[in-house]
């Protein structure tokens, strides 16, 4: 990444001084200052709420500060200018890619970029070979860019996002991308995938390029970062060498709670008689799994990526094709997710945006949709107020946080639209919850909200099956965990007592056998 460095041939700098940032009454941003620099990964860490977002925004020059000024190796940047930020090398890699469909990868990589041309046509060679070009430069020599961009996964689309920066159309005295902004990069990738996005970071930094680094993934956040700021309530709390922090410290200074307080307390044991049952349930992806759950458990799914977790919630809701015998409450689980909904089966996916909310509706909307026939008169009258009153009552059970239940879901941070989905479940007085990585892309205060949630639903007697990338979380809630390999079910174990170390050894044992 030749340019990377400032014009001195040092590291550039970036200076945000005393920013600010008020919505009518909400200050979201107060006074905060961070110095960034090339060659390192710098965390940003916050709850939601912490005023992360209102600061990268105003690094993409999409909004004005109302006080402070950023600075480039000491040169003022103009506030409220997109194509300055861009300019001075500052690159945004958001979470929601947004590929267009039917161009290709080179395409796409270019859409911020101007058409190469010859004869006044475009050089589709030459378009070609420049993004060829750019993904070699992160070491990246087995992606075809002629390919349509939508065939490939999420984690590839991610670094085709970032090799488009490094395609050289600069005008005269803009410097190279040498900072990038990533928001939450691994929320929608595999554990392969993630691993692709470290390399390419690791390549990023030895080339004198600096990473702004967002996310709630504290593991990501120990391994990558060289530096970390927390930010609370719109304010600067601390930034500090990696070697001086860590995660105990972190969270409580995002949260104000201890570490040993994520976790609601284990009561007595409630689980009772066996509520769902699965015997020889194969669906795309399983094979001939046998399930027993009983009410007031929290069963944990836990393996490695592909081997199956979502797939079995997915078979049990209806929404894969599945074979074998499946009772809830000793009679047979329909097999669409209407019929699910109705027997009382719950399902929150793992993807809330794309499978799980109406992000342009109302969040009465989402609360109510699978339980139309319920709210609604005769099966044709719907009631606008009982929508009103019961997505009011269970945003105050799940400690939903928006102006209110009319709120749009795609103007909520990403714990509260998970909010919305638990909220949904709990509307339909389910009998059995299927949670599909519950907490992905929440932050620590909403994690914490959610567990308590969890833990509180299992004590009044709802089954919960917890599949789960998060080993801590798989842990610390559930009662037993099963363990799959390839869709098969490669053992059981209780968790108490059980280590961290304990179930990854679990987890690649299954994979060894």
């Amino acid at each position: 990444m030749s340019g990377a460095a400032g014009r001195t041939g040092e590291a550039p700098v970036l200076h945000l001084e005393g920013l600010s940032r008020r919505f009518g009454q909400v200050q979201a941003l107060d006074r905060v200052s961070l110095t960034l620099r090339g060659g390192e990964v710098h965390a940003l860490m916050g709850e939601n709420g912490a005023g992360k977002s209102t600061l990268i925004r105003l690094m993409a020059g999409l909004d004005r500060p109302d006080a402070g000024r950023m600075a480039l190796d000491g040169a003022a940047l103009p506030p409220g200018a997109p194509a300055a930020m861009r300019a001075a090398g500052l690159r945004f890699i958001h979470q929601e890619l947004h590929a267009v469909r039917g161009l290709s990868v080179a395409e796409n990589m270019h859409l911020d970029h101007p058409y190469p041309r010859r004869a006044g046509l475009v050089h589709w060679r030459a378009l070609n070979r420049a993004a060829a070009e750019a993904l070699a430069r992160l070491g990246v020599t087995d992606l075809d860019v002629r390919r349509p961009m939508t065939d490939l996964g999420t984690g590839q689309q991610m670094i085709a996002r970032i090799a488009a920066t490094l395609i050289d159309d600069a005008g005269a005295g803009d410097r190279p991308a040498w900072l990038y902004v990533m928001d939450e990069p691994t929320a929608a990738l595999t554990g392969e995938e993630a691993e692709r996005l470290f390399e390419v970071i690791g390549g990023l930094t030895a080339r004198g390029a600096g990473v702004l680094y967002v996310s709630h993934r504290m593991p990501e956040v120990l391994r990558l970062a060289q530096r970390v700021t927390v930010l609370r309530d719109g304010r600067h709390i601390s930034t500090l060498p990696l070697a001086e922090t860590g995660q105990e410290r972190i969270i409580r200074e995002m949260t104000g709670r201890d570490l040993s307080a994520l976790f609601p307390e284990r009561g007595p044991d409630p689980r009772g008689a066996p509520v769902l049952e699965a015997r020889g349930l194969s669906a795309p992806g399983l094979h001939g799994i046998d399930v027993t759950l009983r009410s007031g458990e929290i069963l944990g799914v836990a393996g490695l990526a592909g081997a199956g977790r979502g797939a079995l919630l997915r078979a049990l809701m209806g929404t894969l094709p599945r074979t074998g015998t499946v009772t809830l409450a000793g009679a047979p689980l329909g097999r669409t997710p209407a019929q699910a909904w109705r027997q009382g089966l719950a399902y929150i996916p793992r993807e809330r945006r794309s499978e799980g909310l109406m992000l342009r509706r109302a969040i009465t909307e989402t609360v109510s949709l699978p339980h139309l026939a319920r709210l609604s008169r005769a099966g044709l009258w719907l009631s606008p107020r009982r929508q009103r009153e019961i997505a009011e009552r269970l945003g105050r059970d799940v400690r939903l946080k928006a102006a209110s239940v009319a709120q749009a879901c795609e103007e909520l941070s990403g714990g509260n639209q998970q909010k919305v989905l638990f909220a949904r479940a709990l509307a339909g007085r389910p009998r059995v919850l299927l949670l599909d990585e519950p907490t992905r892309g929440v932050d620590v205060g909403a994690k914490f909200d959610l567990y308590r949630l969890i833990r509180g639903l299992a004590a009044e007697g709802v089954a919960v099956l917890l599949a789960s990338s998060d080993l801590p979380e798989v842990l610390g809630l559930a009662d037993r965990v099963l363990i799959l390999h390839e869709g098969r079910l490669a053992g059981e174990r209780e968790t108490a007592g059980m280590t961290e170390a304990d179930l990854l050894a679990a987890i690649y044992g299954a994979r060894a056998a």
